[in-house]
């Protein structure tokens, strides 16, 4: 079933009214027809609905069942994301959106290879936005994930002081004790960060002041892997604590 996010103002009554690109997609993309049915999602709910009209440049929805599934984790997951090369980055989208984080946070570090100007900071984003829109389709997520500004070292540890529980995946954390402490931790309602570092690792510096924040050093396994591979382990393990554990 597909899945189309809307603004609030797209509802009148118990009907969605779509139009723009999503009307292109239902109409002419995907040749859906009257009768068919859809996930709305508005707000973190995704709602059952039945297409009553593909007239003009609009589809007309009706609600049949509201807040049909919910999707999204008990938890709120932030990742920090040291910048990659290529287009690593557009990838770890994907699959983390697709695993259930709810924001990314680009950070640049002292080892990141990839150096970007204010310009092609914000090009960026915009491309790593509609990234995660397609995933959050895709997945059926309840809401689009947020892909924020990309953040100094400094500033990220000043967003990281926000967090519940603050994670920091590092290679030289030996044996999963510690992992599985940070994961027992987790309640329902919670804000949880994990840091993620850039291809050469982070800087010895850069985990002491993550843990002066309080950040708390797991450990992925006793294998090195890549940033992208981190990233997807990270999130992963608190997805599947989170589901198998924690109570709504």
């Amino acid at each position: 079933m597909f899945n189309f996010f809307v603004e609030d103002n797209s509802r009148t009554g118990n009907s969605y009214y779509i139009e723009g690109a999503d009307f292109n997609h239902i109409k002419n993309v995907v040749r859906m027809h009257v009768g068919d049915t859809i996930l709305v999602s508005e707000n973190g709910m995704s709602h059952l609905c039945e297409i009553r009209s593909l007239e003009g440049e609009t589809c007309v929805a009706e609600i049949i069942e509201e807040n049909f599934q919910n999707t999204d984790l008990s938890v709120e997951i932030h990742l920090f994301q040291a910048l990659p090369k290529g287009d690593k980055m557009e990838f770890i989208i994907q699959k983390t959106v697709e695993l259930g984080v709810d924001k990314i946070h680009p950070v640049e570090m002292k080892r990141c290879v990839v150096k970007l100007d204010d310009k092609k900071k914000k090009s960026k984003v915009q491309r790593w936005q509609s990234i995660s829109e397609s995933a959050a389709k895709q997945s059926k997520r309840c809401k689009i994930p947020e892909i924020g500004d990309v953040l100094s070292f400094k500033l990220a540890m000043e967003k990281a002081k926000e967090m519940d529980l603050f994670l920091v995946p590092y290679e030289s954390e030996r044996g999963m004790v510690s992992t599985k402490e940070a994961l027992a931790e987790i309640k329902s309602g919670m804000k949880i960060g994990i840091i993620i570092g850039p291809e050469g690792g982070f800087e010895d510096s850069e985990v002491e002041t993550a843990i002066e924040i309080g950040g708390k050093v797991v450990s992925l396994g006793s294998r090195i892997l890549r940033t992208e591979t981190a990233a997807m382990t990270a999130v992963g393990m608190c997805m599947l604590h989170v589901e198998m554990n924690v109570e709504e």
